[in-house]
């Protein structure tokens, strides 16, 4: 069976991003939520076996309060708060990585491996 997995680096200070909370939707279900670790990773794939399907998937990374509590001032409201990367499995059986590079005023994204 395939899995989701994700990591965050902080593109401002150069680092992973330990501490920032994650959460993973289909449709409107929380399915999974998580803080990153010391290396901005999670400790277990997000989902995996059986509750990994085809399908529309969302994962919402809380970017401002993470920011803010490494000691950053934002505005209010901050230019990102909540970054939600919208994606597809096409392919339930394979490995699906979802890195996230973010700092208060821009992000990307790619599919890992």
């Amino acid at each position: 069976m395939g899995f989701l997995t994700t990591h965050v680096l902080d593109t401002a200070h150069g680092c992973p991003a330990a501490g920032m909370a994650i959460k993973l939707h289909r449709g409107s279900t929380l399915l999974a939520e998580t803080i990153t670790n010391a290396d901005g990773r999670c400790d277990a794939p997000l989902l995996k076996d059986d509750a990994f399907q085809a399908g529309a998937y969302a994962l919402s990374f809380a970017v401002a309060p993470y920011f803010r509590a490494k000691g950053m001032i934002l505005p209010e409201p901050p230019f990102l708060d909540i970054v939600t990367i919208a994606f597809g499995i096409a392919d339930a059986k394979a490995h699906y990585h979802v890195p996230l590079l973010v700092s208060p005023y821009s992000y990307s994204t790619y599919r890992g491996s």
